[in-house]
């Protein structure tokens, strides 16, 4: 039986070349079948996806015998929404056709187009592919190489969590129950008693009784292994798009550099199904990659990172010893002479007591891509109007029957971006419920029903709902930092000329990014004022440094002055 995924092509006039290169290249892990024009391919897409074949990609020629690719492209998630797009433009053809090409990329008719290549070793052309490749083997079907079991009982909640937890981290995972025949060594090495879930790690740990938090310190490393008596030049608290910057820049500045982060590296960016206006990815980037080389390029440079326990708070260390913070965790202690708060923010609770019950179980806060696959040709809601909801509305539209998106706001205008706006338009099975907000639901241990209220008309309707994604606004958790750091009447973090006039010290504000405890910095979403953007969030993370420079050339002057 071959189990391949299929690599479907649809040839014109340079039907040989498309094939060729194709099988040069792919024919190993994929299976390549070549079509000729519109309706073969489709009707070839329909008779593979009867089977249950896996169609990884459709690639075709812009220019086909009875129609182009844009037409057949267009048409093909009514017959499988999951495959990749491509449209394989000859050279001769792409000046003409790049005004149609880049319309059809605004309304989403297909996900990239490519030149085909004109000799051997064209590596543009391939990059391109494999991108879209990789991101369906993520997204859409399962790793064939693994680093990480775990093991639960089917319906598991916490399960479920470390899941997620390990898409966001882009860590392949295989997931068994205890009744499985691979299961046996995992649950012996555990040990006598072990609890599920157990999750077998790439470190050889079998943890038994595993959390999100156990599983992402067992990963990382723990807070015990922080040397005592060190103290860093910087200390990152959060590890989102933010304080990756910052990580990535003190380090490869020589900083002596940690990040401290409470959950997933990546934070709520993370788990971004798609990200598309980010600078540098013309075919966009999901938030588990841009997080991943992000952490993997701060490692190279020497930043160190600490994860699954928050800071619980800071305070100075004692006056005998050379001017820096105490960050405290759960058990530990680190010593930094500088700390840049980039914790982000979180989703805000729905508070309806019916769905706050199910958490886990059909109810997520967050894009929870891990679900995706579950909630096949079901009915997904997702409520929120920014970009992250936008976001996963798009991507659980691949694999869910219909996605109704709930927002209190009259359009998504007022808060998405414009290209998610249009994305989602040009999407038949997603449905905008503008001024419409959850007022209840239940089910029988996992979600069935939600009651909506129409905001105007005050009626409210049931319905049947099989999973729910909460993205809902931005709440900072700021509750431990010391009183010295001034916040604003929304609990966000004030810095610069924002901070109180009577915190100025000579008349003079703190730095753009510094908070009113000298040497304590805020950056990304966390920081009042910020434009809540992936982009804007690395940008601060980049900009804090001088900031950084000049106070640690400041306690310097001091030492030695002393």
């Amino acid at each position: 039986m071959d189990d391949r995924p299929v690599i479907l092509l649809a040839g014109g006039d340079h039907a040989d070349v498309v094939e060729q290169e194709f099988r040069a290249r792919y024919d190993r892990d994929y299976r390549i079948e070549l079509t000729h024009g519109v309706a073969a391919c489709l009707d070839r897409a329909r008779a593979l996806v009867g089977e249950g074949e896996q169609v990884a990609m459709v690639a075709s020629e812009h220019h086909l015998a009875d129609g182009t690719a844009i037409e057949l492209l267009h048409q093909l998630p009514s017959v499988v929404a999951t495959a990749r797009r491509v449209s394989l433009v000859p050279f001769e053809y792409f000046n003409d056709s790049l005004d149609e090409l880049r319309d059809a990329m605004t309304r989403r008719d297909l996900d990239t187009y490519v030149i085909l290549p004109r000799g051997p070793r064209d590596e543009e052309f391939h990059t391109a592919l494999i991108e879209l490749l990789s991101e369906w083997g993520w997204s859409v079907g399962r790793p064939v190489v693994t680093v990480t079991d775990l093991v639960a009982e089917p319906g598991d909640r916490n399960a479920a969590a470390i899941r997620d937890l390990l898409e966001r981290l882009g860590f392949p995972y295989r997931s068994l129950t205890p009744d499985d025949e691979e299961a046996e060594a995992i649950l012996e090495a555990a040990g006598p008693g072990a609890e599920l879930p157990v999750v077998s790690t790439f470190r050889g740990q079998a943890l038994s009784a595993a959390t999100p938090a156990a599983v992402t310190e067992a990963i990382y490393g723990g807070f015990d292994s922080i040397p005592d008596g060190v103290i860093a030049d910087v200390a990152i608290v959060g590890a989102g798009p933010a304080g990756l910057a910052t990580a990535v820049y003190a380090a490869s500045e020589g900083l002596a550099t940690v990040v401290l982060e409470r959950d997933a590296i990546g934070g709520q960016a993370g788990s971004s199904s798609m990200i598309r206006n980010y600078l540098g990815f013309p075919r966009g980037i999901s938030g588990m990659r841009l997080a991943q080389r992000s952490r993997i390029q701060a490692s190279r440079f020497g930043a160190r990172f600490f994860t699954g326990r928050p800071a619980a708070r800071i305070e100075p260390g004692p006056p005998n010893e050379p001017e820096h913070q105490h960050v405290h965790v759960r058990g530990a202690q680190l010593c930094a002479r500088t700390v840049v708060l980039a914790t982000g923010v979180s989703y805000r609770r729905l508070g309806v007591p019916g769905v706050e019950d199910l958490v886990g179980a059909g109810v997520y806060y967050g894009a929870a891509t891990s679900m995706a696959r579950e909630l096949q040709d079901r009915d997904v809601y997702v409520v929120g109007g920014g970009n992250s909801a936008g976001q996963a509305a798009v991507h659980l539209a691949k694999f869910a029957g219909g996605v109704t998106i709930l927002v209190r706001r009259a359009s998504l205008a007022e808060t998405m971006s414009d290209y998610l706006v249009r994305e989602i338009e040009a999407t038949p099975t997603i449905q905008v419920r503008t001024r419409t907000v959850v007022a209840d639901g239940g089910g029988e241990g996992w979600l069935q029903w939600l009651r909506l209220q129409d905001l105007d008309t005050g009626e409210s309707t049931k319905t049947s709902a099989d999973g729910l994604f909460c993205l809902l606004g931005a709440e900072p958790d700021c509750t431990w930092l010391p009183e010295g750091v001034a916040l604003d009447e929304r609990g966000f973090v004030l810095t610069g000329r924002d901070v109180p006039r009577d915190a100025w010290v000579d008349g003079q504000p703190p730095a753009s990014l510094e908070t009113t405890v000298p040497g304590v910095f805020a950056v990304g979403d966390v920081r009042a004022g910020s434009m809540k953007r992936v982009a804007s969030a690395s940008g601060e993370g980049a900009s804090v440094l001088p900031l950084v420079h000049a106070h640690l050339a400041r306690l310097r002057a001091r030492e030695f002055g002393a």
